[in-house]
């Protein structure tokens, strides 16, 4: 990613600061969905729809750390931050 937040080292400085990668995710958690419920829900033990199933619930767990870095972890830290000053 080309972004400040992105470009970090440390994987939970990154959650939660990147709009474009939640963006990225959301799109990507969609596609699988849509893509799994059209083609692979009738078939849902073959290999392909197991597939579709780990990277759409990868990708939905990645948004979730994301959603609650960004409204809630980092908003406590920063009302606690902000008390002890």
């Amino acid at each position: 990613m080309a972004c400040r937040d992105c470009s970090e080292n440390w994987f939970w400085k990154k959650l939660g600061r990147c709009k474009r990668c939640m963006d990225q995710l959301t799109s990507l958690s969609v596609i699988c969905w849509v893509v799994w419920f059209v083609w692979f829900k009738e078939t849902p033990s073959s290999i392909g729809s197991i597939a579709l199933l780990f990277a759409g619930f990868a990708c939905n767990v990645l948004l979730f750390l994301h959603l609650w870095m960004k409204f809630v972890v980092l908003p406590l830290k920063k009302r606690h931050d902000g008390d002890q000053q």
